[in-house]
């Protein structure tokens, strides 16, 4: 897990030391990525969480979903569609989807680990 988490801090931190600006015809390519990478780890960041996570796993996806995003919008931009935005729906829907999986279980763990041992409860009175 600590690749996604890594590349995270490489990018945040490259992207403050760096100005770089992006051209127009690019921002659709440059959104459509950055979506991509945060979905896929918030992806990895799921399957962490649920003992499931596997470094080939996130690295193919996130290839994969980088390529099928950009070749979208490309092909979308060739054609005069705007094509890009069925990746946008797709990785938006999937981001929201693993922040509420995360999120609950988060909670799960906090709730357990600050639950009051059943040992110091009265339950006679």
């Amino acid at each position: 897990m600590w690749l996604p988490a890594l590349g995270l801090l490489i990018g945040i931190v490259a992207g403050l030391v760096f100005r770089l600006t992006v051209p127009a015809e690019y921002a659709r390519y440059t959104a459509i990525a950055i979506l991509a990478a945060l979905d896929s780890i918030l992806g990895a960041a799921r399957a962490e969480l649920e003992d499931q996570y596997d470094n080939i796993v996130f690295l193919s996806g996130l290839l994969t979903n980088m390529l099928l995003a950009g070749l979208l919008t490309f092909l979308g931009d060739r054609l005069g569609v705007e094509l890009y935005f069925a990746a946008i729906l797709a990785f938006g829907v999937r981001l929201f989807n693993n922040l509420a999986i995360i999120r609950r279980h988060l909670i799960a763990r906090s709730r357990a680990l600050y639950r009051r041992p059943s040992s110091l409860t009265s339950e006679g009175e």
